[in-house]
């Protein structure tokens, strides 16, 4: 007895999200990823949702009825499984059958979002942002992620985004997963004009 419980143990925690995440979205973002991780198609289910996301956010006809409360749940559930059946892999089908049950059929975006942040944790992805005055050209580029080096877990991937903010005058902005640090110009004159009072 003992010795299947041990397999089933194994099994499960082979199967849990790699973070440790709550609330409402990441309840079914969680559900559907250890269900995905079960049936081998974590990517297949996270690309489907990104499409559904992107029909969500793109489509107001599609929009319109995931928001629509006047549709009974009853309604949705069939017109979801109209719409994905045998187009979609039955993990992302049956997340949104249940969506349409529950009447949550309006979280898919943030669901999906919550879905991706768990298979990028998998990936060992780490999101960087660097906030500009101005466009770095490739060498300051390959100069800052050299020196946010230390700051990520070793092998971890950096997806590195850049973005121009004339506002904050010079120096950078870095925002790694939920750290953020300011070394603007306008932070500096900021934090001057406070202290000089």
């Amino acid at each position: 007895i003992s010795t299947t419980k041990t397999t089933t143990t194994t099994t499960t925690a082979a199967h849990k999200p790699p973070l440790d995440l709550y609330g409402l979205n990441a309840r079914y973002a969680n559900a559907t990823y250890v269900a995905a991780s079960k049936s081998n198609t974590l990517e297949q289910v996270e690309s489907e949702l990104l499409a559904i996301k992107n029909s969500a956010t793109t489509s107001k006809a599609f929009a319109s009825f995931l928001e629509n409360p006047l549709i009974s749940r009853d309604d949705k559930t069939k017109s979801v499984e109209d719409m994905l059946k045998g187009k979609t892999s039955s993990v992302t089908l049956n997340l949104m059958t249940v969506l349409a049950g529950n009447a949550r059929l309006n979280a898919i975006v943030g669901i999906a979002d919550t879905y991706v942040q768990l298979m990028k944790a998998k990936r060992g992805e780490v999101e960087a942002t660097i906030i500009s005055a101005e466009p770095l050209n490739k060498t300051q580029t390959a100069a800052v992620q050299d020196a946010m080096k230390s700051q990520f877990p070793a092998g971890a991937k950096v997806v590195l985004e850049t973005k121009v903010d004339p506002s904050i005058l010079g120096g950078l902005q870095i925002q790694i997963g939920d750290k953020f640090l300011d070394l603007s110009v306008g932070s500096r004159i900021e934090e001057v004009g406070r202290t000089a009072v």
